[in-house]
């Protein structure tokens, strides 16, 4: 849709800013005039729109005419304008499976879904993609994130933000920018050059602003070179309003904004939200003395009220593209399921299957054939991780393991067998555990009390925690919090609790255990991000009633910050050793292996780094008993991100699962037995142990994380001897057949670069095949970087003529000297691969 309002971002305002200059002529809706339209605010009722009315709300000015505007995270699903829990919802594949298929299609198509689920809750902004990239291995945010390579990730945010965007629903690119890592992230202070800042780690962003002009941006946290995000002239007024034209809002992350002039004279042009803003305590009397100017002001509402025209929510104005009106967007969100839920399903198990990657494949173990005996082994088979942790996190209708979807496919075939503790801490009660005794249906239920004992509110949750503080319509203060649940068996029972304040725990009505947890970080948020928690084993008869009291702390000045709470119940954890000696007797009387292991979301998770990349627990020690045991051994990874495998020589074959989301084990059993190629490439280095990269530590020194490796991040710092080479490179990936390339030729005529070259399928099946550009520049202080890549599905003894046509992006340097772009010499070597551990062609420039 072309916004009437968006044209005038072609004019210069008054302070000499290119941005907005609102004219009597431009239309915004219903016929009102953009200039008529501003001239009609006051001045308290324009700071009253820059303010969010919620958490995730704002605008909600229906005396000047604009509705609420609702957002949601993204992009694993949309729960709506919600921190936890919510309805029912579509858990997709996460970033780094979407991103292994390197398919800017699916990717467009994940957008459209991921709009369809935005209609459905009322929600007009989905918080997402991201576009940061995967600097260190050890980032804990990572598998939000699509690769280490701004390209790629570039073209893959821009397709999901057009997929969104072209079904009415606006998408709102993160966190700009030099967000990397998540220790300290509120204060933290990345430091970058700038060449490598505008190179490599605002190229996503600029290639999204190009590609598909996002209808916003939330800025990040931290600080880049000491100037927080959020007040980032050089950022957000110079580069991607100047120089780059965007015309849509930059929001702040939630509570990130700290300064009143600072931040809206930096470029920031909402924040959230008004629970502790300093534009609702001080914006007005900004504007009033002179420190912010009503240029700027204007500005940041004109922004605002294009936003509010693209998503409906000016009054008078039609919905575009189907998108809710405010007049019949819903107060409450709708929890109707799709009507297309066959066919949701079985894109999602594509989805996830085809960005799987083949790691090794020793001797074609892999696909299995179907009529083996298998022992599928390991708790992510029994437990499958199938989302990242922090605010990635919805309530999916369901979530296959990896042993349910190979069982399914396989049948009596499959031996399943549990593994070895994969947690430090024990997670919430899975509903296949407890049952509310109450309703009698799986998960537990919730009491809200006052201080006199009497109850608020009750609440039951499918996912055992709830949480206070945030979206509660009541404002009474609670003092605490009863959880109630039934235990569907007995026997050793590791039970627990997750919250800050003091708890009693009570069995079949008798006092077990008492315990008093608090915060220990002082990071932001903890309380509901980061909680703490506490376990106790006890010993349960079957059925028993369970229930866990906790007294909240008194409330402070600022009030009760947002916290959850929860209860944990599993069956006791068991020795490592009984339980890798069932593993054995299942791996040696079985025809293969196929062992499950990976992280989970204490590794892979909002607000906190990993320190190693070792698999948890006694991982490695199953993988090599198994091995040791079974006929044949393939190993299951299931994580977003890289982990160590010492192991790798002792199995036969690694099939890299990713976050594949809720039809985690029927992608994986497609997957494995071949009904879908596993065709995906590695979208970031696996280092080949710990240190091994160019970039490594992410914990801020006196507040700094310094990227002195600069352009060198990666596979372009692996490439050029900065650090040894990975276990796996960036691009690889097997697939299911074999691959000869004939010599590559460069077309003529072409700028900066286009190559095609013959591609012939000599394997025994049908498959995808990526063909990766590659430039090294002949100046050593220039890395080799990806410069394009284009796929081919070839059947068996066929030949593809494949074209990739180099970005002219990345045949550019940003001079510091100069601060102008310059262009490289178009001299070095153009590199035709499957990944830059197997270069198939080389062309001299």
């Amino acid at each position: 849709m072309v916004s009437t309002l968006g044209k005038v971002w072609d004019g210069v305002r008054a302070d000499g800013r290119k941005g907005l200059a609102v004219t009597s002529e431009d239309t915004l809706a219903g016929g009102l005039s953009g200039g008529q339209l501003l001239a009609e605010l006051d001045l308290t009722t324009k700071v009253r729109l820059l303010t969010g009315t919620s958490w995730f709300t704002f605008g909600d000015a229906a005396d000047v005419g604009v509705g609420e505007i609702r957002m949601s995270d993204g992009m694993t699903g949309v729960r709506g304008a919600k921190f936890h829990g919510g309805p029912l919802v579509t858990l997709f594949p996460g970033a780094t499976s979407l991103s292994s298929s390197w398919d800017e299609d699916s990717a467009y198509q994940l957008g459209r879904l991921l709009a369809d689920e935005a209609r459905l809750r009322g929600v007009q902004l989905v918080l997402g993609p991201t576009a940061n990239l995967h600097r260190s291995a050890l980032g804990g945010r990572l598998f939000e994130g699509f690769a280490e390579d701004p390209l790629l990730t570039g073209k893959l945010t821009a397709a999901v933000v057009r997929g969104l965007q072209d079904h009415g629903v606006g998408a709102c690119v993160k966190h700009l920018v030099g967000n990397e890592s998540e220790t300290e992230r509120e204060s933290m202070n990345s430091v970058i050059d700038e060449p490598t800042l505008r190179e490599l780690y605002l190229l996503p962003f600029e290639i999204a602003v190009a590609e598909s002009d996002p209808w916003a941006m939330l800025s990040a946290y931290n600080r880049v070179n000491g100037v927080a995000c959020t007040e980032h002239d050089l950022v957000n007024n110079q580069i991607l309003k100047g120089e780059w034209g965007y015309r849509g809002l930059v929001i702040s992350e939630l509570l990130a904004a700290q300064s009143v002039e600072a931040t809206a004279n930096g470029g920031l042009d909402l924040v959230m939200p008004e629970v502790g803003s300093p534009w609702a305590a001080g914006l007005v009397d900004a504007v009033r003395s002179g420190a912010v100017t009503e240029d700027t002001l204007d500005d940041h509402v004109g922004r605002l009220l294009l936003l509010a025209e693209r998503v409906g929510a000016l009054q008078g104005r039609p919905a575009p593209q189907g998108g809710p009106t405010p007049q019949s967007r819903p107060t409450q969100q709708r929890t109707e399921e799709p009507a297309n839920a066959a066919e949701l399903s079985s894109f999602l198990v594509s989805l996830a299957a085809a960005g799987m990657t083949v790691l090794t494949n020793r001797d074609a173990v892999l696909p299995l054939s179907g009529d083996q005996q298998v022992a599928v082994i390991g708790r992510h088979a029994v437990e499958t991780t199938c989302v990242g942790g922090g605010s990635a996190q919805v309530v999916p209708p369901q979530q296959v393991s990896i042993g349910e979807g190979l069982t399914t496919a396989l049948g009596s075939a499959v031996t399943l067998v549990d593994g070895v503790e994969i947690r430090a801490e024990a997670v919430p009660a899975r509903p296949s555990f407890v049952r509310d005794p109450t309703t009698g249906e799986p998960g537990v239920g919730f009491a809200l009390l006052r201080a006199d004992g009497t109850t608020i509110e009750q609440r039951a949750s499918i996912t055992a925690t709830t949480m206070i503080g945030l979206e509660d319509e009541f404002t009474e203060t609670v003092a605490s919090v009863v959880i109630r649940a039934r235990l569907d068996q007995g026997g050793p029972v590791q039970l627990g609790v997750v919250g800050v304040g003091d708890w009693s725990l009570s069995v079949d009505d008798q006092p077990t255990w008492e315990t008093a947890l608090s915060t220990h970080s002082g990071m932001m948020g903890e309380e509901f991000l980061d909680p703490p928690r506490a376990t106790v084993t006890v010993q349960v008869l079957d059925h028993a009633l369970v229930e866990a009291t906790v007294l909240l702390p008194p409330v402070g000045d600022s009030g009760r910050p947002p916290s959850l709470f929860g209860l944990i119940a599993r069956s006791a954890p068991r020795p490592a050793d009984e339980v890798i000696a069932e593993a054995v007797e299942a791996a040696s009387a079985a025809d293969v292996a196929v062992v499950v292991v990976g992280l989970t979301d204490e590794q892979e998770t909002e607000a906190v780094d990993k320190t190693t990349l070792a698999l948890p627990g006694e991982q490695d020690r199953l993988v090599y008993a198994v091995a040791a045991a079974a006929p044949q051994t393939v190993v299951v990874v299931n994580a977003a991100t890289p982990v160590l495998m010492p192991w790798l020589d002792a199995v036969d074959a690694v099939l890299w699962a990713g976050l594949p989301g809720q039809e985690a084990g029927h992608a994986v059993a497609a997957a494995l037995l071949g009904t879908i190629e596993p065709s995906g490439r590695l979208v970031t280095s696996f280092p080949s142990a710990d240190g091994a990269a160019p970039a490594w530590s992410v914990t801020p020194t006196d507040g700094d994380v310094v990227y002195r490796e600069g352009t060198f991040v990666g596979y372009r710092g692996h490439f050029a001897g900065t650090a040894p080479a990975p276990a796996f490179w960036f691009g690889h990936g097997l697939g299911y057949t074999s691959w000869r390339y004939d010599q590559p030729v460069l077309l003529d005529g072409t700028d900066p670069a286009a190559v095609e070259v013959a591609v012939t399928n000599v394997g025994g099946r049908t498959s995808r095949e990526l063909v990766q550009l590659y430039f090294d520049p002949a100046d050593p202080a220039q890395p080799v970087r990806l410069v394009g890549w284009a796929a081919a599905v070839v059947r068996p003894g066929d030949t593809a003529q494949v074209t990739v046509i180099g970005d002219s992006r990345l045949w550019r340097r940003w001079d510091a000297e100069t601060g102008t772009w310059t262009h490289l010499p178009r001299t070095g070597r153009l590199l035709v691969a499957r990944g830059l551990g197997d270069i198939r062609g080389t062309i001299t420039l």
